[in-house]
């Protein structure tokens, strides 16, 4: 029998800080520096007299968005409820062509740069390949995806826009690949850190029962880690539908465009008209994205 453990000494108090209040306030003091050393007060946020007008001109055109154009238009020009369907459904072409990409990008380099299939026993006994994966083939090609992937996130998918605007022009193969190349990393990196930490239970048993490195790590970790994959796609892809209506500020024909068209001419209401069907798209590609993890996720 164990001896008890002994009595709390009355006189010894815990220490007042505890890790998540060390963390937080480091990142206040952080954010604080970091304000300060920007030199941004709050009085430069407060409009003049002219801002404010137009501020106020802007907001209130929400209350009122436009169900036809505020200035004339050429013959045959559809309809501005039809033209923002029509916006809507090419930014959602972008988002979908993207991700379609991106996810094969995630897909690969998530595989080549988690250790799962490589490192520990659940790669297998201590056979010449096993000990090649382990010592030099493995860590060699985890390390050039993990750069690889760095590289994908690093730029960001407008700049990846402005560099493939400047190449090749309006170019809707360059619009797409500028979401996908971002995207891909992040997928990539978020797909193998959930390989990582899925349960190991189903492939300890596979391994126990002598299936191959490849099965272990196909039927017994990606599919525990398969739901939580699933429902970070669906995320990135409403990501990816506002980077896409954003690229329309570049002259892609996405909602962005004709948001930035109306602001250009002042049509306020206009711009209010496009906002709402951005909002409306989203809206919609949440409560579908929700219904399907709901039915093939949870």
């Amino acid at each position: 029998m164990s001896n008890p453990r002994p009595p709390p000494d009355p006189a010894r108090r815990p220490f007042p800080v505890t890790p998540r209040v060390s963390v937080a306030a480091s990142l206040l003091v952080a954010g604080l520096a970091a304000w300060l050393a920007l030199d941004a007060p709050l009085a430069r946020l407060v409009p003049e007299s002219g801002g404010l007008a137009v501020a106020r001109e802007f907001f209130a055109a929400a209350l009122r968005p436009a169900l036809d154009y505020e200035a004339p238009v050429p013959a045959g020009t559809p309809h501005i409820l039809a033209q923002a369907l029509a916006a809507a459904r090419r930014t959602v072409v972008f988002a979908t062509a993207a991700m379609s990409v991106a996810l094969v990008l995630g897909i690969a380099l998530g595989f080549l740069s988690t250790s799962a299939w490589w490192s520990g026993e659940l790669s297998g006994g201590a056979g010449p390949l096993r000990r090649l994966c382990a010592r030099t083939l493995g860590p060699t090609v985890w390390a050039a995806a993990r750069l690889v992937i760095v590289v994908m996130r690093s730029v960001h998918e407008l700049l990846w826009a402005v560099l493939f605007l400047a190449a090749f022009g309006l170019n809707t193969a360059g619009a797409v690949a500028a979401i996908a190349i971002p995207y891909g990393g992040t997928l990539a990196k978020i797909f193998s850190e959930m390989v990582e930490e899925a349960p190991r239970d189903a492939a300890w048993a596979l391994r126990g029962a002598g299936a191959t490195p490849l099965q272990v790590f196909v039927f017994g970790l990606v599919p525990r880690a398969a739901p939580d994959m699933a429902a970070y796609s669906f995320y990135r892809f409403e990501c990816a539908v506002r980077s896409a209506a954003v690229l329309g500020f570049f002259g892609f024909p996405t909602l962005g465009y004709a948001i930035a068209q109306a602001f250009e001419n002042l049509h306020y209401r206009e711009v209010w008209t496009y906002l709402y069907a951005l909002v409306a798209l989203v809206l919609a590609i949440e409560a579908w994205s929700g219904a399907l993890r709901r039915r093939f996720v949870a």
